[in-house]
């Protein structure tokens, strides 16, 4: 339990810092005029890095320990925030894009070398069963993206406050405080196991956390496909303003990670963890598909429907909101429940790997869609992204017969 909690205080200040950095970043360079498109690409590094530091990640903690991969992640956040403050504003624009995109590169390796660690001592550290581990997770996640969301406010209101650099100083500063607090409370050798001895091995998963794998693609980047850039621009360009955006943002995403941790009241729990839950995650999924379905109706209506554009989309992403985070609560337990004990750390590192893939195309899609067609376009894109979650979330009920077949 001691190391359960220190873990999980130590991720909450990580990840307070992640979410200022991407308000930070978005804001402004989206205040020095950079495109919607632009403002996507800045961050596709930060994407496509958590791809290869979640499969790393969990084979690196697995051979080195949850420690060490916690000092390296937070090492790593205060590198890239660093690096970014140097910045010169003299720069010429394409020079600055390659800094920015190099810099939040660093931070994407920080952040799901931190995650993957983090989530994968939930498993080791869970000593009451599935019950507990669900409370865990939930509880884990939900508190993160409160967290997380706290990150969006501070970002914008320290933006507006000290500006860009002294707010990427502040940062550093909270960070180094929960670097050397984390290497002096964890043990050494938590979480060392025996680590895959090829690539084949680290690959070879089994049937259930490929399919969540591939769920989760769908399922974030529908989320972010108009959440990271079509939503705050829409909202900026509606008259918000920075700090207003920000502090919206931040309260959606409390709100979100109070349902996460509330999760596990909502769904049916049976003993062996998976033959209720896995029926729950399909009736969720189909829930979720159904908002952006309706949202993106009303938005084509236009004027038939007596409410502004603003209102709809801020009523639609509250309703949201909920079935997204029973949702990802699900899953993230789920993985958790398949993860084979000897090797958690490494198929917990897959399975974001597969998130950071639906991050890294929802961002970059959220961008072009809202250049291209707004944010109905982006809402269109998180439909059909949902309806492929939907497809393969069922494809695990075909487990619930057998709940112990594709588990490691």
């Amino acid at each position: 339990m001691y190391n359960y909690l220190v873990i999980t205080a130590s991720y909450w200040g990580f990840t307070l810092t992640d979410g200022a950095l991407r308000t930070l970043v978005l804001f402004h360079f989206f205040k020095l005029g950079y495109s919607p498109f632009t403002l996507a690409f800045l961050f596709l590094l930060y994407e496509a890095a958590g791809i290869i530091a979640n499969l790393a990640g969990g084979w690196l903690a697995s051979r080195f320990g949850i420690r060490r991969m916690l000092v390296l992640g937070i090492g790593l956040q205060i590198g890239g925030l660093l690096f970014l403050s140097l910045l010169n504003p003299a720069w010429g624009a394409a020079v600055s894009v390659i800094w920015v995109v190099a810099a939040q590169g660093v931070a994407g390796v920080a952040k799901d070398i931190t995650k993957t660690a983090s989530k994968s001592a939930i498993k080791i550290t869970s000593v009451d069963g599935n019950n507990q581990l669900f409370r865990w997770v939930a509880w884990f996640t939900g508190s993160k993206n409160a967290t997380k969301g706290i990150g969006f406010f501070v970002g914008g209101l320290l933006l507006t406050t000290v500006g860009f650099k002294s707010a990427l100083w502040l940062l550093v500063a909270l960070l180094v405080v929960i670097l050397v607090a984390c290497f002096m409370a964890l043990p050494a050798g938590l979480g060392v196991s025996n680590a895959s001895k090829s690539v084949k091995e680290l690959f070879s998963k089994s049937t259930g956390v490929n399919i969540l794998a591939g769920a989760r693609i769908f399922m974030f980047g529908a989320r972010d496909v108009w959440f990271v850039v079509g939503l705050p621009v829409f909202l900026y360009s509606a008259g918000w303003d920075f700090w207003a955006v920000g502090g919206f943002l931040a309260a959606w995403t409390i709100a979100y990670g109070a349902v996460q941790a509330l999760a596990p009241a909502l769904v049916p729990r049976s003993p062996d963890g998976l033959r209720r839950e896995l029926p729950a995650a399909c009736l969720w999924i189909v829930v979720l598909t159904f908002v952006p379905a309706v949202l993106l109706l009303l938005l084509e209506l236009g004027e038939a429907v007596p409410l502004e554009r603003e209102t709809i989309v801020i009523i639609s992403l509250l309703v949201f909101g909920l079935p997204f985070a029973v949702n990802s609560s699900l899953h993230s337990y789920l993985i958790l429940a398949y993860a084979g004990s000897r090797k958690a750390a490494e198929d917990v590192g897959f399975y974001y790997a597969a998130n950071a893939g639906g991050r890294l195309i929802g961002t970059l899609l959220s961008g072009f869609l809202y250049q291209a067609a707004g944010l109905s376009g982006c809402i269109a894109g998180s439909l059909l992204m949902l309806a492929i979650c939907s497809l393969l979330t069922f494809g695990l009920l075909r487990l619930a017969d057998d709940p112990l077949d594709g588990r490691s």
